[in-house]
This record gives C-alpha cells, sequence and structure tokens, in this order.
C-alpha cells in the first residue's frame, strides 16, 4: 500500500494519505508533503473535505425515513416539494425520491453555473459567496433536463440539494441535524461534522493545491469554494477513521433495515463516459465498482478544488479504506494518471485482504 501511495504522488500529487481497516487491523500510508511551504508531513488521520461522499451520509437519512415509513422512493418531488421543480421543462411529478438518489433525475448540475472560469481569478472573486438550496435549485430550473426521469443516469449535485430540502420538509429539521443524530452521533463520529458555509478545515490538515491551467502554479484551495461546498450535496468534513467507521456501519447492515439497504444497494448501470471504472453501477448514494480480484466494493468519491477523496468498503464492511490525494492536476493527460493511480491503490489494497 505503501508503494501505491508513493506512486500516487508520483504522478504529481503534493499529498497522499491511506487508511485501511481489516479484520486483523488498520493499516496506513502516507506520501508526499502536508504543505509545499513548510515541507512538513502529511498528518496522520487528518480533517479532509468529504465532497461527495458527503451524498452518501444523506441518502442514508432518506433511506431510514423510508424505513420509518416517513416517505417512499415511489413519492414523487411534487408531492414532497410543490412547485419546486418547474419550468424549462422540468417536472416534479415525473421525478421520485428514488431518481434523486440514483441520479437518473434528468436534472441539469447546478455545478455549471457557479463554476468558475478556467483561470483562479474568478475562483477568489467567487469562493465566498454561498448559496441558499433553493438558490441552487432555481439556477437548475433554468435549463432543460436531459432526458425524461428514469430512463437514463447522468450524475447531478441537483438531485442531492433537493435530497436535502426534502429531509427538512419531511421530519422538520434540517439535513445538518438528521445527519448529526442519526449517523454521527450513534456511530461515534466525533471527528466528523457539517460546518455549512464556514469555510475552514480543523487541524491537522493536508493543504489542498489546484493547478488551474496546465502550465500554472499550484494554489492553495484550502478553505472551502461556497459556492459548491456548503450544501447537502458535498459540505462534510471528517476523517478518514470516522469515514471508514461509517462505511463500515452501512455495509454491515447497522444504519439500515434489510430490506432498506437492498433497496439502497440496487443499482444502475453508470455509462462507459461517465468517468468511472469499466463495470461502475449506482445505486442509492452508493456506487458498485468491480474489483480486478473478482466481485466488487461499495463506496463514493469526493472532489472538489485541489483534493480527492474515496471511500469504499467490500460489500460485508469487514474491509473498508479511505484515500485522499490533496492536488489536482489542469493537465488531462496527468489527470488521468492521477485517477487510474488512485483506483489502483483502492483496487489493491482491498484486494489483497480479500
Amino acid at each position: 500500500m505503501q508503494r501505491d501511495a508513493d506512486a500516487l504522488r508520483d504522478t504529481g500529487v503534493t499529498g497522499v494519505a491511506v487508511r485501511l481497516e481489516t479484520p486483523r487491523g488498520t493499516v496506513t500510508a502516507r506520501s508526499g508533503v502536508g504543505d509545499l511551504v513548510t515541507r512538513r508531513p502529511v498528518p496522520q488521520d487528518g480533517y479532509l473535505r468529504l465532497g461527495s461522499t458527503t451524498k452518501t451520509f444523506v441518502a442514508t437519512v432518506l433511506l431510514q425515513l423510508v424505513g420509518e415509513n416517513r416517505i417512499s422512493l415511489g413519492q414523487t418531488v411534487d408531492q414532497l416539494l410543490p412547485g419546486v421543480v418547474s419550468g424549462a421543462g422540468n417536472d416534479g411529478r415525473t421525478i421520485t425520491v428514488r431518481d434523486l438518489l440514483q441520479h437518473t433525475s434528468g436534472l441539469s448540475d447546478y455545478i455549471h453555473d457557479v463554476f468558475p472560469d478556467p483561470g483562479s481569478r474568478t475562483y477568489f472573486a467567487d469562493r465566498g459567496r454561498a448559496y441558499k438550496p433553493e438558490e441552487l435549485v432555481d439556477l437548475a430550473m433554468r435549463h432543460e433536463p436531459a432526458f425524461p426521469a428514469g430512463t437514463r443516469w447522468a450524475y447531478s449535485n441537483t438531485n442531492y440539494v433537493l435530497a436535502g430540502m426534502i429531509i427538512e420538509k419531511v421530519t422538520g429539521r434540517t439535513w445538518e441535524q438528521q445527519v448529526h443524530d442519526r449517523i454521527l452521533r450513534p456511530l461515534g463520529l466525533q471527528h466528523t461534522d457539517t460546518p455549512g458555509t464556514r469555510p475552514y478545515l480543523p487541524y491537522p490538515r493536508t493543504a489542498n493545491y489546484q493547478q488551474f491551467t496546465a502550465d500554472g502554479p499550484m494554489v492553495d484551495t484550502t478553505i472551502a469554494y461556497r459556492p459548491f461546498d456548503s450544501g447537502a450535496d458535498g459540505s462534510m468534513t471528517g476523517t478518514a477513521r470516522d469515514l471508514n467507521r461509517f462505511l463500515a456501519a452501512l455495509a454491515s447492515g447497522r444504519l439500515l433495515k434489510p430490506a432498506v439497504l437492498a433497496a439502497m444497494t440496487n443499482t444502475v448501470p453508470v455509462p462507459r463516459d461517465s468517468g468511472h471504472p469499466e463495470g461502475t453501477r449506482d445505486g442509492l448514494g452508493l456506487f458498485f465498482t468491480p474489483l480486478s480480484c473478482g466481485g466488487g466494493y461499495l463506496g463514493h468519491g469526493g472532489s472538489g478544488f485541489g483534493y480527492v477523496v474515496r471511500a469504499a468498503t467490500t460489500v460485508d464492511g469487514r474491509r473498508t479504506i479511505t484515500v485522499s490525494a490533496h492536488s489536482r492536476s489542469a493537465d488531462p493527460q496527468n489527470a488521468a494518471r492521477q485517477e487510474d493511480a488512485l483506483r489502483d491503490l483502492v483496487d489493491h489494497a482491498l484486494c489483497r485482504t480479500a
């Protein structure tokens, strides 16, 4: 695992951290530096931006509500949030809760409306602006849907903004409060948080760096980019230790009733051009990815400016890994090499302990 962490570093990633939990114990690896100024080591179990791994927490809360018969996966968005999804051909009467969680809604991804230009100038200009969930949905509603709900698959962060709004509508409490009460507190995940618009990561942490142009410098992006780092689709922070504990509890059935967990892991194919490994399938807040040694793993990735986090667990929850890479390249070929190295690390680690 150390060799694989070093191989990921050798693609140009400034800092790498890995934590693998197995029935035989915990294995960790670190490579690179904690920041480019002091060259300090990558910290042990430092705080991470979880990015879209937040979606797995949100999906788990919604599925707990399904298990409590407070909502159903077949309910439409319009039944739960009347009039919110409408305009430009969007129709909340045709989109179900399942469509949101499984990215089969066809809704436009609001990310395209708040993404900065290719250089870093607008990144810094826009970094501090936070949007309300309703504002993000309104941005997406300006665009026609990519396809009729339920007919195809396309990843859209808008789906999980709506999922967070549904949790609040059904329970009367925010998705953040529900995640704390239903997941973080029961599992003792004391180092995981829902910081909302608070932009700073606690210490210890590894600095994140984004290269905005292929020939440009590495820019420190450790502070959150609040236009898309502050909602139910990707705002949580935590540690690899906590994230592994969450995934292990989820896969082993400690958080969801058996029938509901089965629904969560009932998957649909992901298109080959989606950026996922061949054979990847999407459930409800969890992806299934094949292993080179046979079988596969459940998990979710998270990324933002300057970081990539990948969390994965075997289907029985007995072996769990979190990998964090703390810089991202603007060169497409190098970015692809980094992604391949990250995937190989996860695959090798889970196969060696299978």
